[in-house]
């Protein structure tokens, strides 16, 4: 059974069974193994049924395999192509003029939710402090 499947590889397999914990993956004529739900996809699977259903066709890498059982462990997650990542120093790749056409709308946007704001809590605190030297007023009679 595990000497035709290696640790490391990626072959297809056909989901027989969804559980759960994981779905099960046919990997060959007698050949099963398990993804489990951690390894479904790159984000939280709350529901194993919005990624994958019988029948559908997945590439899995294979985790490990057991020898003394026959367990195969698999993963859809490591058989995803991986996205690019930037370093630190690099920068998106839109062009500076989107760039700063976005920061501009955006601050102004923003300073306009701002004043209104300002606004709002200075008529709030005139009101409290009118209020206030009500009372005052009124204790010092």
């Amino acid at each position: 059974m595990s000497e035709k499947i290696e640790v490391g590889s990626i072959v297809e397999g056909k989901v027989l069974r969804v559980k759960p914990f994981g779905a099960i993956v046919s990997i060959g004529e007698n050949t099963q193994g398990l993804v489990h739900i951690s390894q479904i996809a790159n984000s939280f699977v709350q529901d194993i049924n919005d990624h994958v259903k019988v029948g559908d066709i997945v590439k899995v890498k294979v985790l490990s395999i057991e020898e003394e059982s026959g367990k195969i462990a698999l993963s859809i997650r490591e058989a995803l192509p991986k996205e690019p990542r930037m370093s630190r120093g690099e920068k998106s790749f839109r062009p500076r003029s989107e760039r700063f056409t976005e920061s501009r709308e955006e601050s102004r946007s923003s300073s306009s939710d701002f004043e209104e704001k300002m606004k709002e809590f200075m008529k709030q605190s005139n009101e409290r402090q009118t209020s206030l030297n009500k009372r005052a007023n009124k204790r010092s009679y």
